[in-house]
């Protein structure tokens, strides 16, 4: 028999079985719909219907929906927020019909002021996750979708008059030094740590007493972005720093609890920022977020201001490879009047009677 609903307590359920043109396609049905109204227990009964006739009429590669393929991935909790509205929009789709253009379309539909790296961020990449895992468990075809054009980049942001991708400044000694001097020692080591060492503040923060081997010089950062823990050299002045910082127990306000205690006292990445942002004003320096003083100043110190070759400086920063930060981390310093003279510098050497080294034609 056709499925119909039963209620079943509180809660509406389903039997019988999902029929086309007169012949049963499903097995006997007897299961909860999870709607407390009849209603809602025949629209259940109604999506059921559809999806089982087209997985039928063509299969279950082209009948998987994306709503379905949704429910196979295990999202992280950013990737799960941004599916929240994605999924309004093509959860009834099937997969193997979302093209790349129709995915783009949607980015600009669904966040209109935003740029094009938050449409990467937010709706390009977490679709094609949820496609290709499907495609990974035999449901669906894989998906390819090509990303945004510095051309379409740069429209978006003549159209919504604002720049994305502003170059950050990296944090420098002179800059931590003066942070520092208006800051509490808790959050003047907590910079310089992340400033000798390129730990991300979400690593920093979780550090705990037991991750301090001061006798040996090292810390074992916690993993991050893929990379495992590990352990890491630290230089003696931080060795002293931290031997005087008695651990904190942070308390969260937001759910009340009391976290055991952590090497720099602070609950996660978000809270030392208030503290941060009032060191800066109070110093009468730019405002650096935790990111732009600590990891870019790292790599930004050793590749440019120090000379440190790319595979060392990466090694030090636990970069697996090293074209990355030299392309994202490393900072031009020199003024553009200082590159425009040195171009100069041969054609005044020959002026002045100085020998010039000659180039060799092409071909010698």
């Amino acid at each position: 028999m056709p499925l119909e609903p039963y209620q079943r307590g509180s809660t509406w359920w389903v039997r019988g079985r999902v029929e086309y043109k007169g012949q049963p396609v499903t097995g006997y049905y007897r299961r909860s719909t999870g709607s407390p109204t009849e209603a809602g227990a025949w629209s259940w009964c109604s999506a059921e219907e559809e999806r089982q006739i087209r997985r039928h009429l063509v299969g279950d590669e082209a009948a998987l929906t994306f709503a379905d393929a949704v429910v196979l991935y295990n999202a992280k909790p950013a990737d799960a927020r941004y599916l929240l509205l994605i999924v309004p929009e093509i959860g009834q789709t099937a997969c193997a019909a979302i093209t790349p253009q129709s995915i783009r379309d949607l980015a600009r539909r669904l966040y209109p002021e935003a740029s094009t790296d938050t449409w990467q961020r937010q709706v390009l990449t977490p679709v094609k996750a949820v496609i290709n895992n499907a495609h990974d468990l035999g449901r669906c075809p894989p998906i390819r979708i090509r990303g945004f054009s510095t051309a379409e980049r740069v429209q978006q942001d003549a159209a919504r008059g604002k720049q994305s991708r502003v170059p950050k400044t990296p944090g420098s000694w002179e800059w931590i030094d003066a942070f520092s001097a208006c800051a509490s020692p808790y959050l003047a080591a907590l910079v310089e740590f992340m400033f000798e060492t390129g730990a991300r503040v979400g690593q920093a923060v979780r550090l705990r007493p037991c991750d301090l081997d001061l006798q040996r010089a090292r810390v074992k950062l916690p993993a991050s972005k893929g990379h495992p823990a590990q352990w890491i050299s630290i230089s003696m002045e931080m060795v002293a720093k931290l031997a005087n910082l008695p651990p904190r127990k942070p308390v969260d306000r937001r759910r009340g609890t009391v976290h055991p205690p952590r090497v720099f006292g602070y609950a996660g990445h978000n809270g030392p920022l208030k503290a941060w942002k009032a060191a800066c004003k109070k110093a009468g320096i730019p405002y650096l977020p935790p990111h732009s003083a600590g990891r870019h100043g790292f790599y930004t110190e050793l590749r440019v201001r120090q000379g440190i070759d790319p595979v060392t400086a990466a090694k030090a920063g636990r970069w697996s490879d090293p074209a990355l930060p030299d392309r994202i981390y490393a900072h031009n310093e020199t003024p553009d009047s200082e590159v425009r003279a040195m171009i100069r510098t041969t054609r005044v050497q020959a002026a002045d009677g100085k020998p010039v080294k000659q180039l060799k034609a092409i071909g010698d």
